[in-house]
């Protein structure tokens, strides 16, 4: 975002006042612009977008090529696919290891009961003791084997989540409510992330940047509502200002306003926010009256 406004000298400023009284500060009306850039590489496939056109905010304006992207997707969806299918094979395996240590577990206790009434010899536990472990330690040895392919679903699956953010980000979405000011490409052509494609800013409300003297920031406070005033069609046409932002620390006068002995003054710098009914614009100068 940039601030775009030239300071308004007091030479090409003729006083709005009916009787010819100076006004307390002078200005030119500013807008918060916004650059819309690509987030994409690729062929510019629409764009919707129009000099002093008037978009919304969170409507979708264009699209850049995700065809490539989509190819990649399905690509990577088939492999996860094909990994999934080895995680169930050996899922499957670990099943039957399973089944058969649960039936050894079972002559496990049948033997130990019988062993305990002298129906059964230590040959026999040793015998089933050792079967059981055999059959728990092949599982641990399936369970590891999965454990890569697990991760390579893993993989594959973040690979995918980011081709998604980047078809999500192809698709063009107006950021705020405003009316378009520049477009720098058209439809067709090929754009690269971090390149312009139009900038827009928000004229509902204009902001009127002035400076104002030591002696008069005491008669102003955050808040306080002031007149604004600009010529149009040979008369004055008032608005209500609302200060918004006074500056915390003082500065020499800008070099383009009046004179060299009232460039040595230290202002301070305020901002007066001024609802706009279409006639106020970018660079217009206006003048302020505190009352």
């Amino acid at each position: 975002m940039k601030k775009i406004g030239i300071l308004l000298t007091a030479i090409t400023i003729i006083s709005c006042n009916k009787n010819n009284e100076k006004a307390d500060a002078y200005g030119n009306f500013e807008a918060t612009e916004i650059t819309v850039s690509s987030e994409s590489n690729g062929k510019i496939e629409f764009l919707n977008v129009e000099e002093g056109a008037q978009l919304k905010k969170g409507s979708l304006v264009g699209l850049i090529d995700t065809l490539q992207l989509h190819y990649n997707r399905e690509q990577l969806k088939a492999s996860i696919e094909t990994v999934q299918s080895k995680s169930a094979s050996v899922l499957s395996q670990i099943n039957v290891l399973n089944e058969q240590l649960k039936t050894a577990k079972i002559e496990q206790t049948r033997i130990q009961n019988m062993y305990a009434e002298n129906a059964a010899t230590k040959r026999q536990i040793d015998e089933i003791d050792g079967k059981v472990k055999v059959i728990e330690k092949q599982i641990s040895s399936v369970q590891t084997q999965n454990t890569p392919i697990l991760n390579e679903i893993k993989s594959i699956k973040v690979q995918i989540e980011k081709l998604d953010d980047q078809i999500k980000k192809s698709k063009i979405t107006n950021p705020v409510d405003g009316t378009v000011l520049t477009k720098y490409a058209e439809p067709s052509e090929i754009t690269a992330f971090g390149k312009p494609l139009y900038k827009i800013a928000n004229l509902n409300e204009m902001e009127l940047r002035v400076y104002v003297t030591e002696t008069q920031l005491a008669q102003i406070k955050i808040g306080q509502k002031v007149t604004v005033a600009i010529d149009a069609d040979n008369d004055t046409k008032k608005y209500e200002g609302n200060i918004t932002w006074i500056s915390a620390q003082a500065e020499f006068t800008p070099k383009v306003i009046q004179t060299k002995e009232e460039r040595a003054n230290l202002v301070y710098a305020v901002k007066v926010a001024v609802k706009n009914d279409g006639s106020l614009k970018i660079g217009m100068p206006a003048e302020v009256w505190l009352k």
